[in-house]
């Protein structure tokens, strides 16, 4: 096997040229979306409602492992991919470890996120529909910035509504987002009737990302020429993520290097379905055997705690329901710095796979997570965001493990983006003022009291 480089890149013709959808290859496959009216299974007609119609169509696809990129997307993507598979070198020797790490750094790009993949596939949807523009919701502000770049290229107005404790901790994420020509709102609002209600239910909320997207979808629905896009939890948002995990593999079979624990953040599941897709799929066909771990917050753990069953993907009620593991979409997550992790449920394709037994989850305090990013950064040389730092967490967790056993293991994580905009959060570390919440049972309890009947 030849040396391994630090940074391992892919020629711009190895790009991947087509998205693979895990569904297919899933002999038991997610639940379908619910219509919350008739509770019967959606369909593509009930979608267009709310998405592009060719979204929609990937939304219900779970027959086609691989669906072709558009031209216009491969163009977009090739201003930024191939993204590194980078060696960490030099963690591995802080650590001491004889375990091999890698990261997938998915940070290089204004948007400082991997969340650019599905924006600018979305965007590119919606004006060959001719539409008008999208309306969204945002956590952090990474999906939010990315689709705002997307539709600055595609020439479409973008409406984004920003949980109200992200866009009060994160005013520098908000302003990029202006500057590409987007209007940023914070959630619940009163410029809803849906974000009117929520606030009088919840006084004085810090909102979450269920309130944003009901808002979102207010928005898109009561406007002519509008549709609404998603930046994670949805089929169609994991496929077009799965570029990072057909990149990521073909980087490691590049080396001859086979992956033994693969580690993603899980907040809705975009990211880490983006990445373990292709390796889902090959546990699936019988092919190959991994460890993959979903690391989630202990103040949000929908995977590690919550309830598998159908719920409302959003907090106003409005949306489908999907089978997944939740807390109940009333939930409100504590204001932490975890902003893209604050989602009261998860992916029903990564809530399958997690049902099956396929992927494993945990949940990290976020003092624990900070701890890791810091040690991360000053060896690597990249701050990483605090949702990317959930996945350090354990890789150095899982590290720290070979070296007592002696295992030289490959592990592979997702960095997910930079955390050049999370300074108030790295303020609070360092100055020693951040806490952990931990939700009680009771808390939870009730959440989970109201979820939907469905038989």
């Amino acid at each position: 096997m030849s040396e391994i480089p630090y940074k391992i890149y892919l020629e711009e013709s190895e790009m991947p040229k087509e998205w693979y959808n895990v569904r297919a290859d899933m002999k038991k496959k997610p639940a379908p979306l619910l219509n919350p009216a008739t509770l019967e299974p959606v369909t593509v007609d009930d979608l267009s409602h709310v998405f592009c119609r060719e979204l929609a169509e990937q939304e219900l696809n779970e027959t086609d492992a691989y669906i072709p990129i558009p031209e216009e997307v491969r163009n977009f993507y090739r201003m930024y991919r191939p993204a590194p598979l980078v060696r960490a070198y030099c963690l591995e020797k802080k650590l001491g470890t004889p375990a091999h790490i890698y990261y997938k750094f998915e940070g290089n790009n204004t948007s400082g996120s991997h969340k650019l993949n599905s924006a600018i596939a979305q965007a590119y949807y919606a004006k060959k529909e001719g539409l008008k523009g999208v309306t969204t919701e945002t956590g952090a502000g990474q999906w939010g910035t990315a689709l705002s770049m997307a539709c600055s290229y595609f020439d479409l107005d973008c409406q984004v509504y920003m949980v109200k404790v992200s866009y009060e901790q994160k005013p520098f994420r908000r302003e990029v987002m202006r500057t590409y020509g987007a209007s940023v709102t914070p959630s619940p609002s009163m410029s809803t009737n849906v974000g009117r209600k929520i606030n009088e239910e919840f006084p004085g909320t810090n909102g979450s990302l269920g309130c944003a997207i009901s808002e979102a979808v207010e928005a898109a629905t009561s406007q002519e020429g509008y549709r609404y896009v998603l930046g994670s939890v949805l089929g169609q948002v994991l496929l077009h993520q799965s570029v990072i995990g057909l990149e990521t593999k073909a980087a490691l079979d590049k080396y001859g290097v086979k992956a033994d624990v693969i580690i993603g953040c899980a907040g809705g599941g975009s990211n880490l379905g983006g990445l373990i897709s292709p390796f889902a799929g090959e546990m699936l066909r019988g092919e190959a055997d991994y460890k993959i771990i979903a690391v989630e917050p202990k103040s949000c753990p929908s995977l590690t705690r919550g309830t598998y069953a159908y719920d409302f993907c959003d907090t106003g009620k409005v949306c489908p329901l999907q089978k997944m593991y939740t807390l109940g979409s009333g939930f409100m997550p504590s204001p932490n710095h975890a902003g893209g992790l604050r989602y009261h449920g998860m992916s029903a394709i990564v809530s399958e796979l997690y049902d099956q037994g396929l992927i494993e989850a945990r949940s990290v305090e976020q003092t624990e997570v900070f701890k890791a990013a810091e040690e991360f950064a000053r060896v690597e040389g990249i701050l990483p965001a605090p949702e990317s730092s959930h996945a350090i967490k354990v890789a150095i967790d899982e590290a720290l493990k070979c070296k007592e056993t002696g295992e030289a293991k490959n592990i592979v994580f997702g960095l997910t983006g930079t955390g050049y905009f999370d300074m108030y959060a790295y303020e609070a570390y360092n100055n020693g003022t951040m806490g952990d919440y931990i939700p009680t049972d009771e808390e939870i309890a009730k959440s989970l009291a109201d979820l939907p009947k469905v038989d």
